[in-house]
């Protein structure tokens, strides 16, 4: 991955980023790596952030991968763009909790129910 810092990167290139670190923190759940896990949790939050503050809220551009093959990567697009596109992010979490793709359907499922009572709100 590019060790440039996040802000001279463009924006393909933090979307591309997004993508190998969302599939790298899903190989890390299904191998059981916590701290690897934890690592790319924050590394991916960087991303995301620095896709916000962009002109635009560039962040829009992850969800290229609601379709992904990867429900780790879909779950993490899902929710960076839950305030961009409510309806669409929480269909794709409803999808991942109705194929049953564990350990991402628990995290998609939580989620909805807490959207539904109005305990977390997309910022």
């Amino acid at each position: 991955m590019n060790a440039a810092p996040l802000s001279s990167q463009t924006t393909a290139e933090l979307v591309e980023k997004f993508r190998a670190l969302g599939e790298a923190k899903g190989e890390a759940t299904l191998e059981g790596r916590i701290a690897r896990y934890n690592r790319l949790y924050w590394q991916l939050d960087a991303v995301e952030e620095e896709l916000k503050g962009r002109n635009g809220d560039q962040r829009r551009e992850l969800a290229r991968f609601y379709t992904h093959p990867a429900p780790q990567l879909r779950l993490d697009a899902a929710y960076a763009t839950l305030a961009i596109f409510p309806e669409q992010a929480q269909a794709v979490l409803q999808r991942i909790v109705d194929r049953g793709e564990f350990p991402q359907a628990a995290n998609a499922l939580h989620t909805l129910m807490n959207i539904k009572e109005g305990t977390r709100i997309p910022e």
